[in-house]
């Protein structure tokens, strides 16, 4: 299967061409247009618990599954938002943590299901009790609001990361919620509240703009607040 991302940026646009019975699993609503020779079908994947999973955590209950069925075709997919679309490979070595809404569309062979998070993180984290949780072999497709770029931490290095910014890690990161400032006070004004702390080695993916932070000046634009 080949793929290209389209005017990567803002207004980014994933085109994907199948081979006559080949098969791209994708977000629901993600599709903007497909050969005739393609086919659209709503697909739970993984069974009615993990679709409740995913309502539970805010998500689509359904995924759309297009599939070139009657011969080769091409697809174009978007995410809902703002933003770009990046490819990651997956060799089974590893599962990737993704920020809700952060999943666009995978190939065959990629799983997709919401992983909570333990008390702790889920409490203090701005993305809520709820992760997105890819593994398998494949290609994962990661949507964003704003730009996405790379942190390269080598063994032991460490970043702080808003948690409106984060896009997607891999699980094997070590990673702690912590207060941006010292004490609660400084947290609070600062606007920050609270980080993610990584440690290296990976790569973690961040999105240039935080969506909570564009709802909120939209809100300050709305005549009678």
């Amino acid at each position: 299967m080949k793929y290209d991302v389209l005017y990567q940026g803002a207004f980014a646009l994933l085109k994907v061409k199948l081979d006559r019975g080949e098969s791209v699993k994708a977000e629901m609503g993600a599709m903007v247009s497909m050969s005739p020779t393609v086919e659209v079908t709503g697909t739970v994947d993984g069974g009615i618990m993990r679709g409740l999973g995913r309502m539970l955590s805010g998500e689509k209950f359904f995924f759309q599954e297009l599939n070139a069925a009657r011969g080769a075709g091409e697809v174009l997919l978007a995410p809902a938002s703002l933003g770009d679309v990046q490819a990651v490979e997956l060799d089974g070595s590893y599962k990737l943590l993704v920020q809700k809404d952060g999943f666009l569309a995978g190939t065959s062979g990629i799983e997709v299901k919401t992983q909570m998070q333990n008390l702790s993180r889920g409490l203090l984290s701005g993305e809520g009790f709820f992760i997105v949780e890819i593994s398998g072999h494949g290609t994962v497709f990661l949507s964003s609001y704003g730009a996405i770029h790379a942190i390269n931490l080598g063994p032991g290095e460490e970043v702080v990361v808003d948690n409106g910014h984060l896009v997607a890690w891999p699980s094997y990161m070590q990673y702690t919620i912590e207060k941006a400032s010292k004490g609660w006070l400084g947290s609070l004004t600062s606007g920050e509240g609270l980080v993610c702390r990584f440690r290296g080695e990976g790569v973690v993916l961040i999105q240039s703009r935080n969506p909570k932070g564009f709802g909120d000046w939209v809100k300050r634009l709305i005549p009678g607040r």
